[in-house]
């Protein structure tokens, strides 16, 4: 089925990235340079997340570029913040006062999102991420903090909270669930939307996003007679946590959200200890979606996809479409990813409501088995 469905998606790729230009460029037109910004975390621990995400950036304007090399060059602009909301704040005013950047992918977490969105709502800078899932971002009953300039391609927490709970419990007998956050914006806003997708705690735990010893989280797990355990924060600490629950005993379920989501886990711990690990997402691995795709990539980039490559695509490809219709300004960016109409790689329908959300969309199911991470489709 996926092979089947290749060339569409191909094609589907190309039309995004506004490859399909209708009136022939003269021999002594200009090309014209602009340039967008991707903004994620690519150094410190949670490197693996922005990585994978900045080459998906990278795969659509590359071929952006070089299908409309008579028209257009587009240039990225690469913004590190670490996934800190605290590093966030230091790079936003820069990234936002770089008038030529006209639209940014990203940024990749909802903390540094929220740390961020002052400073490129003040200057109209058009953002879409590819992964940050927080509510209260979009939500007009929280402030609606990132209206107007703020979209994203993923479904929200509203939906991953209730997915992650179900997929954790998932043939578990008799449930009894322990929820440890790391005070992130991300983290605590998913365990609240587990509760209210009508989760039963058995306790909780809420720990400094810089906890390296987990022995009173543990204890705490132990106490309450837990036989799952939910991490809801990102995938460098969840390698010593689950590493150091292994290690005491404890034999229950693992699972986590799509902070934990990524290779980069798998670089941290043994396969062993993750062995069985349940984590949500809500993206779609390109090797699913096509494996011609992939192979494309592969080739391409010169590695394999990562996490969020897809929806980094996606993001990347509404701004590349808007370009190739003559779009040249923030304000015009704007108002361009505001009415987009078009279809995601995966060949669903992409827009953005008034708010910045898309509609529809599922929450993505997966296991660590055998070293690797292996999708198991949407949560039911």
């Amino acid at each position: 089925m996926k092979n089947q469905r290749s060339i569409s998606i191909v094609a589907a790729i190309a039309l995004a990235a506004g490859t399909a230009v209708a009136i022939a460029p003269t021999s002594n037109a200009a090309v014209k340079t602009l340039t967008i910004a991707y903004q994620g975390p690519l150094t410190g621990e949670e490197a693996q997340v922005g990585i994978d995400e900045l080459n998906g950036v990278k795969y659509a304007v590359k071929l952006f570029n070089a299908k409309n090399k008579a028209r257009y060059k587009v240039n990225l602009v690469e913004v590190d913040d670490q996934g800190s909301g605290t590093e966030s704040a230091k790079v936003a005013p820069g990234t936002a006062s770089n008038k030529k950047i006209i639209g940014l992918v990203g940024p990749a977490y909802s903390g540094a999102t929220i740390a961020a969105l002052p400073y490129y709502k003040q200057t109209g800078l058009p953002l879409i991420s590819p992964s940050a899932t927080r509510v209260s971002i979009t939500d007009p009953a929280q402030g609606l903090i990132g209206f107007p300039v703020f979209h994203r391609v993923p479904v929200t927490d509203r939906v991953q909270g209730p997915a992650l709970y179900k997929l954790a419990t998932k043939g578990v007998t008799a449930p009894k669930v322990f929820v440890i956050d790391d005070q992130s914006p991300y983290g605590v806003g998913l365990v609240d939307y587990m509760k209210i997708g009508g989760a039963t705690l058995t306790g909780q735990d809420s720990v400094s996003d810089k906890t390296t010893d987990w022995t009173a989280s543990i204890s705490k797990v132990k106490t309450s007679g837990a036989n799952v355990v939910i991490f809801t924060g990102y995938y460098a600490q969840a390698a010593t946590l689950f590493r150091q629950l292994r290690d005491s005993g404890y034999t229950g379920v693992l699972a986590g959200g799509d902070g934990v989501l990524s290779p980069g886990i798998l670089t941290l711990v043994s396969s062993s200890i993750l062995e069985g690990v349940r984590l949500t997402g809500g993206t779609v691995p390109l090797p699913e979606i096509s494996s011609s795709l992939e192979a494309d990539f592969k080739k391409q980039m010169g590695v394999s996809s990562g996490t969020y490559a897809a929806e980094s695509i996606d993001a990347a490809n509404v701004f590349l479409s808007c370009i190739s219709k003559g779009v040249s300004t923030r304000a015009n960016m704007l108002k361009c990813v505001k009415s987009y109409k078009g279809k995601s790689i995966t060949g669903s329908a992409l827009s953005f409501d008034r708010n910045g959300d898309t509609a529809g969309g599922v929450m993505n199911g997966f296991e660590i088995k055998s070293g690797a991470i292996k999708y198991t489709g949407a949560v039911k």
